[in-house]
């Protein structure tokens, strides 16, 4: 891995904490701590990411996806209802707040599909399935602290209505409890896999932090990011997924390279989105990358190829986090051909990962991972 150098990083005001206006009872204590006030959580499809519309809608018509796995997200559904408990209301409100926002589910999914796609017979990748959620989860709390984001999934972060300090100690609390989950599994290997892609994640959101505010970083430097921050749990899904089963090492190697390429296509769309997406699609705000000042692959472009004047722009923007011109950037990188650029690339990542489940046996499971894969790059969320 490459080390890049330190660079100063800007100092960012944390966002004021809805925490603060809380009701509070007579012994100074906020209400919003105490079990009474902690709604039963509504584990189902919907919270689990089945949206209609998408190839991950349960009330689509002959959904590939959803029809061969509903049975199988229902147990990992309970899972996550039995294993989410602490004895501290506080996690449990945080980590339920988070979780019932919902999302695609796309890495529980990959554990589902692939491990029944090599026949796996048992009950643990139901476990496993939970796990990387969790661990997921744990980072989308950690970075939108980071981020100082304020909506995902259509609605506040955890941090803006619970405070920074809460959402990374719960973040914390859903890495440990994945962790207590992986032992159950009794599968050094798994463990290591698991382990390995937590580690990584976590360098990769150090190096996402060095080349904010850094309109230098190059296309390949970016793609690394997207490697350690995003794909990297993918390819984790992907690959417990096959080992659980017990495919062979081809086939775990395979399964490895279907989930690297579904994050890298997936991560950059999401690149797309931030730029041409619909506030409302997206669940987040557009034009969040900007204004964090992040040279994503449509602006890396853009710097390469684009006018002197666009350059200039494109170094302010990301230097200063300048969301104000964030119509001024659309319009560049609209005709300079970045956003096609981007959505190209992630097609060709979209195609590896179809192409690595090719010597699958033909059946559902295979179905539904190539649907995946078209989904990837065929969307608007």
């Amino acid at each position: 891995m490459r080390i890049f150098s330190a660079r100063k990083i800007p100092h960012r005001h944390p966002p004021t904490s809805p925490v603060k206006s809380t009701p509070w009872n007579h012994d100074n204590i906020p209400l919003l701590y105490f079990p009474q006030n902690i709604g039963t959580p509504s584990y189902n499809l919907a919270h689990l990411g089945f949206f209609a519309g998408s190839p991950l809608s349960a009330t689509a018509t002959h959904n590939p996806i959803a029809d061969v796995i509903a049975t199988d997200m229902a147990a990992v559904n309970q899972v996550i209802r039995d294993k989410l408990h602490s004895e501290v209301a506080l996690v449990n409100q945080i980590a339920e707040y988070i979780i019932n926002a919902g999302g695609k589910r796309i890495r529980p999914v990959l554990v589902l599909l692939i491990a029944n796609a090599h026949r796996y017979q048992g009950q643990q990748h139901h476990e496993l399935a939970a796990i990387v959620e969790f661990i997921h989860t744990a980072t989308l709390l950690h970075d939108d602290v980071v981020d100082e984001s304020s909506l995902r999934r259509g609605r506040q972060t955890a941090n803006a209505m619970f405070g920074n300090a809460a959402s990374v100690l719960v973040g914390d609390f859903l890495y440990s409890r994945a962790f207590q989950m992986m032992v159950s599994i009794n599968s050094m290997r798994i463990m290591q896999i698991l382990a390995d892609a937590t580690n990584v994640i976590a360098e990769g959101e150090v190096l996402q932090l060095l080349n904010m505010h850094d309109p230098d970083v190059s296309e390949e430097r970016y793609l690394q990011v997207i490697r350690s921050k995003t794909a990297k749990l993918f390819e984790a899904a992907a690959e417990i997924g096959a080992l659980i089963a017990g495919a062979d090492e081809q086939g775990i190697a395979a399964a490895a390279e279907y989930g690297r390429s579904l994050g890298t296509a997936f991560q950059l769309i999401d690149d797309v989105l931030d730029y041409s997406g619909n506030a409302d699609d997206i669940g987040k705000n557009v034009g969040d990358d900007l204004r964090e000042g992040k040279p994503t692959l449509p602006l890396i472009y853009l710097m390469k190829n684009g006018t002197d004047a666009e350059r200039e722009l494109v170094r302010t923007c990301i230097e200063h986090g300048e969301e104000s011109k964030f119509d001024a950037i659309l319009h560049a990188i609209t005709n300079s051909g970045a956003l096609d650029y981007t959505r190209g690339e992630a097609q060709k990542a979209a195609a590896r990962a179809s192409a690595a489940v090719a010597p699958l046996a033909a059946g559902p499971y295979k179905q539904a991972l190539l649907a995946l894969s078209a989904f990837a790059v065929d969307r608007n969320h």
